[in-house]
């Protein structure tokens, strides 16, 4: 699924599902044609979408994990949208240390058990990253720090998994009206719109993908600036591998 793609029936699996940015995900994703939805969620889900498909899910939880994988028989599309953000300083590690099991491990490890499905289909790997990843927002500085690890660790898949043919996209997003925004006087974009830009960027192939007006006022910079460009010099040390047939 290197590229542009569509989201028409094809499988998709989003972590988080339950509310939110990632409930949205899922409406979207079925109203785009999408033949099967895996909702990932800690809680067990019911949708009225035969096409849903409720996966119990903690991504720090590595049982849950290797359950869902062996709940899913094909997969094109992995959305680790699944975060956690505490409005802590950083005095409180601990939280430094939830806030990395979740929005930076919690993606390393989901991907890593659905790898070998992503690697049949040439699928995509979604990452639900955050502006917070290039510039910390200090009432939430463990949020911030994690994010910026997702988005490194976003960057080097996409170098990495090249060569079997699965792109890796990551979803930058400024404020969103969810509860973990809610407290904040600033303007937020709905997660609906923000579905619909994550969904539209896969399927234009785009790399970051800028999915809310405050984010998309930094596309073009990012695009053509220093920071992209040194990320493909980097990526170009990385062996070639010829696809699998």
């Amino acid at each position: 699924m290197s590229g542009t793609t569509t989201i028409a029936n094809r499988s998709v699996l989003v972590t988080g599902a339950n509310r939110g940015i990632g409930r949205a995900l899922v409406e979207e994703a079925l109203r785009r044609g999408a033949k099967r939805v895996y909702a990932g969620t800690r809680q067990p889900l019911a949708h009225p979408d035969p096409r849903v498909t409720p996966l119990t899910l903690d991504v720090t939880n590595a049982g849950q994990i290797q359950a869902a994988v062996e709940s899913v028989e094909s997969l094109d599309i992995l959305i680790n949208n699944a975060g956690l953000a505490l409005y802590v300083d950083l005095s409180d590690r601990a939280a430094l240390e939830q806030s990395l099991a979740v929005n930076l491990f919690g993606p390393y490890d989901v991907t890593q058990a659905f790898l070998p499905l992503l690697s049949e289909s040439r699928g995509a790997i979604v990452n639900v990253v955050s502006l917070a990843a290039w510039a910390a927002v200090p009432v939430m500085p463990a949020y911030s720090i994690s994010k910026a690890a997702a988005f490194s660790l976003s960057q080097a898949l996409r170098a990495l998994l090249a060569g079997r043919g699965v792109s890796v996209h990551a979803a930058m997003l400024g404020p969103v009206d969810t509860d973990m925004t809610r407290s904040l006087a600033i303007p937020k974009s709905s997660p609906e719109s923000v579905a619909r830009g994550i969904f539209a960027g896969v399927e234009d192939g785009e790399e970051e993908i800028f999915p809310d007006p405050m984010s998309e006022s930094m596309a073009e910079s990012w695009r053509s600036g220093a920071a992209k460009a040194l990320e493909r010099q980097n990526a170009a040390l990385v062996p070639a591998q010829p696809l699998a047939a």
